[in-house]
């Protein structure tokens, strides 16, 4: 990896990170696409799970206040479960799939919500979010448009949102890097970017999510919702296209 590259991917950090940090997702979907574009698949995941764990993890420290704790506990238990899964079946996508899959996760914001009555303050369906939300971080990288469709009915606020989804992620991104950093080091393959550059990423993502906290205080819950969707789509679209570029 150049020098021009690393900080590239140290920008990039700082700007995901203030984005989600907004809007509870969205920077994540980007900062993998970046991540796909100059590694390798499996790196790419080991490198997203490190950096997104900083990220949310600063996130859920700055709002922990707002946590929900029995979502969390009931979410890691069943994200434990799909990690298993997943290492045991040894998934790893293509690089064109990856991109599909990408560009297909934001749409799901659009799925009318009379289709699906769940909300993750109820344990059951805290559970199933766990389970499914990690399976797909562990299939196409990100699932925050289908973890916020668990949030979507909920009673919380946004604040209440954005940490407790950010406490979430946390174990579905430690399941990403022991998912596919373990094979990586029994097999004894490189790729991930040198040591330098998560020492400059993991400080600019920790300042892009403080700054984040600051814009989420002067939104409004409905400019909250109606952004996220959008902000989502369009770069779900371009995925699609990234997609179709490398298969066609």
């Amino acid at each position: 990896m150049t020098t021009l590259a690393a900080l590239l991917l140290v920008v990039t950090a700082f700007l995901t990170a203030l984005l989600s940090g907004i809007f509870g997702m969205a920077g994540g979907l980007v900062l993998m696409g970046v991540l796909a574009l100059m590694l390798p698949v499996s790196a790419a995941f080991v490198t997203h799970g490190l950096l997104q764990l900083v990220a949310n993890g600063w996130r859920a420290v700055l709002h922990r206040q707002h946590i929900r704790w029995p979502i969390l506990w009931n979410y890691a238990l069943a994200s434990a479960i799909a990690a298993g899964v997943v290492l045991a079946v040894a998934f790893v996508p293509s690089k064109p799939l990856l991109f599909l899959l990408l560009g297909l996760v934001p749409m799901l914001v659009w799925l009318p919500k009379n289709w699906l009555q769940l909300d993750a303050s109820k344990p059951s369906h805290a559970l199933v979010s766990g389970f499914l939300v990690t399976a797909l971080n562990l299939s196409a990288g990100v699932a925050g448009p289908l973890l916020d469709i668990f949030f979507v009915r909920t009673a919380l606020s946004r604040h209440q949102i954005v940490a407790t989804k950010a406490a979430t992620q946390v174990f579905s991104h430690l399941a990403k890097i022991i998912v596919y950093g373990a094979p990586m080091l029994v097999a004894g393959k490189g790729g991930v970017p040198p040591w330098w550059l998560f020492a400059l990423a993991i400080p600019a993502s920790m300042l892009g999510t403080t700054a984040g906290g600051w814009v989420l205080d002067r939104l409004s819950d409905a400019n909250f919702k109606r952004w996220t969707a959008w902000i989502v789509t369009a770069i779900g679209l371009f995925y699609l296209w990234k997609a179709a570029q490398l298969w066609f």
